[in-house]
């Protein structure tokens, strides 16, 4: 699909030059775009959308248990008086900056403006009290529930069905799914909601590849694991992976390639993914094998040497190589999080004692495991916040597969780590302080990631938004968003 068009700007410096977002089927790093804060209207149909509608797009949450009215509605009214006036004052101030004869002026509500000083006059002009409005009231409502306030708590989401909206600006969109999160919570149905979202086969390949598109921290963490087993087999003839998470094993592509245009030709590959039948990210349609032969088939048309198996964790010592003929390399990548606690650190040891050239590890930056739940829904807030903020500047806001992908890949996360506890709780997140001391434990040892591919890595975040963040830091690698850390990356032996 292509772009839409880019509006004339006679008048325009350069520095404020905007270009539209792109659809998802471009599949390509865009410029970053500063997305007009001003909450979109919406149809009141169109307000709440919960995970258990989210196969149809088109079918909204609208039970009579869920269809509240604000008690206030002379403050509400109010407030949207001052919204408008401020929202008229805004478009005459860019009239005054812009000129009044631009016709991108005509359709103002699809502008998109990528400028640092237009952001700075609509902190001074543009309406905030929403968006922190809903911030508070959904705080109160985690508190209310923490506290078995029941009737602070239903008030709550009452007012919150009115206000989150997953078309809308990002906090609307992470709060329509929190809220989910806070009704399974409160009704115990946390378990069963989040194994009802799991996608079905054909899709989980679209999902995640649609996820990995529109966050490239994702995909870049991918890419610094990579860059690690590169560098420490550079000299190596036989390489063999051992892959924690294989899924759809995309992220042995560009390493196959790499390895092809290895000077003095490539190495023999073997990779061994582990196969986790209880994931909602192993392979599905046929399991691994079907991996194994996409791999094989790609592998074949570089002409490298590449033999695929697939196993489980339970024969994990019994698939190397004791021949000392093969450098092994174990990848986890945003799996151990998923791992309960008491197998942490058994998985490490057991592979601590495989003897490994490298492991690589790469995971979420927050922390949801040993956290009580309020804490815990604070810490929640403030990451997917920063999440779905990145997501609107790499996709446009009305694209339904952007909807779909932050309903399967994300919010079923969020539901997952609010509604949840015990055993029923599977995503539980750590930050790289307490996975550096689970390693060391294990016995590894930390080792700096490639200086060269950390720097190609900041230059490729870059060229999606300049408000993406890359930094080197004690041996490892944080990809994020502005002054928040949203990936890990780091390397071990």
């Amino acid at each position: 699909m292509q772009a839409s068009g880019h509006h004339s700007r006679s008048r325009m410096p350069n520095t404020l030059c905007c270009q539209p977002v792109l659809k998802f089927e471009s599949y390509s790093p865009q410029h970053c775009h500063n997305l007009n804060p001003q909450y979109s209207s919406h149809n009141s149909q169109d307000r709440f959308c919960t995970l258990e509608s989210s196969s149809l797009i088109e079918t909204y949450y609208n039970s009579p248990s869920s269809v509240t009215f604000s008690p206030n509605n002379e403050s509400s009214l109010s407030h949207q008086e001052d919204a408008n006036e401020l929202k008229h004052k805004l478009r005459e101030l860019e009239n005054v900056m812009f000129g009044p004869d631009l016709d991108f002026l005509e359709n103002y509500e699809n502008t998109l403006l990528a400028s640092a000083e237009i952001d700075s006059w609509r902190q001074i002009v543009e309406p905030t009290p929403r968006g922190d409005h809903l911030k508070q009231v959904l705080i109160a409502c985690a508190k209310a529930v923490s506290n078995d306030d029941v009737a602070t708590s239903q008030r709550l989401m009452s007012e919150l069905r009115q206000l989150v909206s997953v078309s809308g600006e990002p906090l609307q969109r992470l709060g329509a799914y929190m809220l989910e999160g806070l009704v399974a919570r409160v009704s115990s149905s946390g378990r069963f909601l989040y194994k009802s979202r799991e996608p079905v086969d054909f899709k989980l390949l679209s999902y995640m590849h649609l996820l990995h598109e529109a966050c490239p921290y994702f995909k870049y963490g991918y890419l610094s694991a990579n860059g690690a087993i590169a560098e420490a087999m550079k000299d190596e003839e036989r390489v063999h992976i051992i892959d924690f998470q294989i899924g759809q094993g995309s992220q042995w592509v560009p390493l196959i390639q790499a390895f092809a245009a290895r000077p003095g030709g490539p190495p023999r590959i073997r990779i061994t993914g582990i196969d986790d039948a209880t994931s909602a990210y192993a392979p599905r349609g046929g399991g691994s094998n079907i991996v194994g032969r996409r791999l094989s088939k790609l592998a074949k048309s570089f002409k490298v040497p590449f033999e695929f198996k697939s196993s489980s964790r339970a024969h994990l010592e019994n698939i190397v190589n004791r021949t000392g003929e093969e450098a092994l390399a174990v990848n986890f990548a945003f799996v151990l999080h998923r791992t309960p606690d008491e197998s942490v650190n058994t998985v490490l040891r057991t592979v601590k004692r495989l003897n490994p050239k490298v492991v690589t590890l790469v995971e979420q930056e927050l922390n949801t495991n040993t956290a009580a739940f309020y804490p815990r829904f604070l810490e929640t807030l403030d990451y997917y916040t920063a999440m779905f903020e990145s997501i609107d500047v790499t996709v446009s806001r009305d694209d339904k597969e952007r909807i779909n992908m932050e309903q399967h890949c994300l919010a079923r996360d969020v539901v997952n780590v609010i509604a949840c506890e015990g055993g029923e709780r599977v995503e539980r997140h750590e930050t790289l302080v307490k996975w550096k001391s689970r390693f060391k434990m294990a016995g590894f040892r930390q080792f700096p990631l490639s200086s060269l591919v950390n720097g190609t890595i900041k230059k490729l975040m870059e060229s999606w938004c300049n408000r993406f963040s890359v930094e080197e830091r004690d041996g490892a690698l944080y990809l994020g968003w502005l002054n928040r850390d949203l990936v890990a990356a780091s390397a071990w032996k």
